[in-house]
């Protein structure tokens, strides 16, 4: 049985917080299917603040609640892509993830969306092949000098 996290909306407040979230779940999560080189070059996509703060902005960004304090996010950007999902690993395998990744599908259906996409890093290609999500195509993506990998995964809501 998974744990309870509430969810709310992105405040103003949440950019720094959830740019530590970012690079400690990169950090912690990630050790098996990238190496350091290329956790550092992901990590530096959330360094500008105010980059961070406008894409977050342009999505409907969800925030997962433990103790009051961020457990987890996850954007939907137009009503069809799974833009980001970051978990603390303190939250890993707790339902943090499932939860934001369920409300964002709700919210996706019932702004009439036949399928939601996602990037899926390579760490969590599982989580969302286990959520019915299937592989569309592989890429890698160069960031910061280093090649990151990851499948484009597509799920239908009907």
């Amino acid at each position: 049985m998974r744990e309870a996290f509430p969810l709310r909306p992105l405040l103003p407040a949440d950019v720094d917080p959830l740019r530590e979230l970012v690079a400690q779940s990169i950090e912690g999560l990630t050790q098996d299917d990238y190496d350091e080189d290329q956790r550092l070059a992901w990590i530096s996509l959330v360094e500008n603040a105010a980059a961070f703060a406008k894409r977050l902005a342009k999505a409907t960004t969800l925030v997962a609640l433990a103790k009051g304090r961020p457990a987890g996010f996850a954007s939907l950007v137009g009503n069809e892509t799974l833009d980001m999902l970051y978990v603390h690993p303190d939250f890993a395998g707790r339902g943090a993830g499932a939860t934001l990744v369920d409300a964002l599908e709700r919210l996706a259906k019932g702004r009439g969306s036949a399928a939601i996409t996602v990037k899926a890093s390579d760490t969590a290609e599982g989580f969302f092949r286990a959520r019915g999500y299937v592989p569309q195509e592989r890429s890698m993506v160069p960031v910061e000098g280093q090649w990151l990998s990851n499948t484009t995964m597509k799920k239908a809501l009907a």
